[in-house]
């Protein structure tokens, strides 16, 4: 599922994201969502969130099923 669509994001979802560092090569990590921190409905770079793991912050690319 997309992840620029707020609505589409919940709390504890398993979702794969783009940390900051790691934009210039789009390496995904994968965690669980802890807080949305994006107030926007979309975002056309993704929803920023933070994960339960380690409290890192980055840009939803996929909310994996």
């Amino acid at each position: 599922m997309d992840g620029t669509i707020r609505a589409n994001i919940k709390i504890g979802a398993p979702v794969d994201i783009v940390l900051k560092k790691d934009q210039a090569s789009s390496i995904v990590t994968r965690g669980h969502v802890k807080r949305i921190l994006t107030k926007s409905p979309t975002h056309p770079h993704g929803i920023k969130v933070m994960l339960v793991e380690g409290d890192m912050v980055g840009r939803v690319k996929k909310i994996v099923d």
